[in-house]
């Protein structure tokens, strides 16, 4: 008798957060099988790279949650407990252009691996919410507790749909769930459409870069290896079973509750470049926040959850990173 206990399934292991939370699971001895549809959002290269340098002794299989033989075909390989859904189609500015994607995906795809959780038995799902949710209803700091019901843009309203569908399996079938809203992660390997890594290479390069709402924007900007704690801690603590009728179903914050003003962001930068930003103010994107900041007192009760790195400890590596991937003049 195999008393090997079963793979963590990882979805969007190619991706940044995904790589990240793979090599994790390994470096404690965790077995884990990853899902990625390695699409063109951005250059795959940049995804096989990051899986080659990040988690090269993980088996991550070419598939799409939206392929349901497929998805059905890999559990019933390896016969998963323990999910890690960070699959999706991301980007606030990107849903406006191309909304199907985030239906496909965000939506069609997270039904099919909620409807193989469900019969499959998997014992506990954690997926990726986001910061987005709260749009025009909440105010900073913004606690779990507050409304999500005015989203700013289509990926934020799938994401608010994800934690519905969530909370549904949850009481119609006691699926042991956990959304994480993640606060604009941030480090080397990071996602080349987000600004850490846009303003980065621009200002090695001696690009302009675009400030938008004429710079005055706050981001609750949250290291990487902070935020894979987080993730690796919520897998570890399940919701209670249903009890007094309260579905096992929970929701946290993982950010660094400390809002860094966008000018402030950019002068890191400079420092750690050595040179100063070509800035070109822009007015306010559709979609975008003018400011996020987490409430974190629940993940740090529930979880231990305790961000401890600065944009100014964490962005000069996340400069260097890009100088030694991309070169100076990227």
């Amino acid at each position: 008798m195999n008393d090997t206990p079963p793979p963590v399934l990882v979805t969007g292991a190619a991706g940044f957060i995904g790589a990240y939370v793979c090599r994790a699971l390994r470096a404690r001895g965790e077995a884990v099988v990853g899902l990625d549809n390695f699409n063109a959002y951005y250059d795959p290269r940049l995804k096989h790279d990051r899986v080659a340098a990040l988690c090269p002794d993980v088996e991550i299989r070419a598939l799409d949650l939206g392929d349901r033989d497929g998805l059905a075909g890999l559990f019933e390989e390896f016969g998963f407990v323990r999910v890690v859904n960070l699959a999706a189609q991301a980007g606030v500015r990107y849903s406006l252009t191309h909304p199907h994607d985030y239906v496909d995906s965000n939506l069609a795809g997270f039904v099919n691996l909620l409807e193989l959780c469900r019969h499959r038995h998997v014992e506990h799902l954690v997926y990726a919410s986001s910061s987005s949710v709260y749009g025009d209803s909440a105010t900073p700091p913004f606690s779990e507790d507050q409304r999500i019901d005015k989203p700013r843009s289509l990926y934020a309203a799938t994401k608010a749909a994800n934690e519905l569908m969530g909370y549904t399996y949850a009481q119609l079938y006691g699926l042991r769930a956990t959304g994480l809203r993640f606060f604009t992660v941030y480090g080397p390997w990071g996602r080349p459409d987000m600004a850490p890594l846009l303003f980065s290479r621009a200002v090695l390069a001696g690009r302009p870069i675009e400030v938008f709402n004429n710079g005055r924007m706050r981001r609750d900007f949250t290291w990487i290896d902070d935020i894979v704690a987080g993730v690796l801690a919520a897998l570890d603590h399940p919701p209670p079973a249903c009890v007094n009728g309260i579905p096992p179903h929970r929701v946290f914050n993982l950010g660094n509750h400390t809002p860094v003003e966008l000018e402030r962001f950019i002068e890191v930068i400079e420092q750690a470049a050595g040179r100063e930003a070509r800035k070109v103010y822009k007015p306010m994107q559709p979609g975008d926040m003018v400011e996020t900041m987490a409430d974190t007192v629940r993940a740090r009760e529930a979880l231990g959850f305790e961000p401890r790195t600065s944009i100014e400890a964490g962005l000069p590596r996340v400069v260097d990173w890009c100088r030694d991937y991309f070169g100076e003049h990227a």
